[in-house]
């Protein structure tokens, strides 16, 4: 059943504080929109549960990239075109950038936003599992105040998250830390675009010595919330990378994640596929680690 346009109710307040005010007089009743992309799926779907939207599209605070000598602020209403134009996204965070050009078509990039896709809380989006390895960190906003939360904290079960009911993501802040790394993106679908992920992969590692002396690894689709395998992780660290560590890590994989069977794939699937994903970013930083 479709939905009714005069059963909903759209504000634009047009500033931030206006939005924040709007969020406090009523929480839980206020639903943010901006690029729209997973909101009018169910609206056209009849299966929108908010009745009252607000309009954070053209608040110009949440729009922008800012530069800093030790860290970008990426705004929750800048779009994946604005991601994968940037120059210091694309130089010293090519995870995020690649998951912003894998993300729907060219309208959905020019239209889609981070903070959207953050706060939908899908466990198949493509750009959470970068910002787990990136260290992200979000700036929650609200009337009362504002609040830093690392990313990693804000996933709290299927579709669930530490957003209070008249908060609003207002940027996600990534550290500019990463040089010297390897990155390895990868995304298993039906097709090479305009595709929900079966798995996708996020990596980062650096070798010293031959030995791993960091790495960074996050899958989608995997498990209820976007997953950072930090079992797997700690039993990579120190160990030079090897045939036999390659198999232990593939076992360390599919203990660590918990997939499921959907319409789009098996459990079983995803499993093996989650395990191949790391062992061939292994095999790349094996190969490159030492020049990067």
């Amino acid at each position: 059943m479709r939905a009714d346009p005069a059963d909903y109710c759209l504000a634009s307040p047009g500033s931030l504080l206006g939005v924040l005010s709007l969020l406090a007089a009523e929480p839980a009743q206020w639903l943010p929109i901006a690029g729209g992309t997973d909101v009018m799926v169910l609206y056209a779907a009849g299966k929108l549960p908010n009745r009252k939207l607000v309009n954070i599209w053209n608040i110009p605070e949440l729009r922008q990239i800012e530069v800093f000598p030790d860290r970008i602020r990426v705004g929750a209403a800048c779009t994946y075109t604005a991601l994968r134009m940037h120059p210091i996204v694309s130089q010293e965070f090519p995870l995020l950038a690649t998951a912003a050009s894998w993300t729907g078509g060219i309208a959905n990039q020019n239209r889609g936003t981070l903070g959207g896709n953050v706060a939908n809380a899908s466990p198949a989006a493509d750009s959470l599992p970068a910002l787990l390895v990136y260290d992200a960190e979000l700036a929650l906003i609200s009337a009362r105040g504002e609040r830093q939360l690392p990313y990693r904290s804000f996933h709290i079960a299927y579709k669930q998250t530490a957003l209070a009911p008249d908060e609003l993501i207002r940027d996600i802040s990534l550290p500019r830390r990463f040089s010297g790394y390897v990155s390895h993106a990868r995304k298993v679908g039906a097709r090479n675009a305009q595709a929900i992920a079966k798995v996708c992969l996020a990596a980062l590692g650096r070798l010293a010595n031959g030995t791993v002396q960091d790495v960074r690894l996050a899958l989608g689709s995997v498990a209820p919330i976007p997953l950072r395998l930090v079992a797997t992780e700690r039993e990579l660290l120190g160990e030079k990378i090897a045939p036999s560590l390659l198999e232990t890590t593939r076992r360390s994989v599919t203990g660590e994640i918990h997939p499921i069977d959907d319409i789009r794939s098996t459990a079983r699937y995803r499993a093996a596929v989650s395990g191949n994903l790391v062992v061939e970013f292994l095999e790349k930083l094996a190969s490159e680690g030492e020049n990067a």
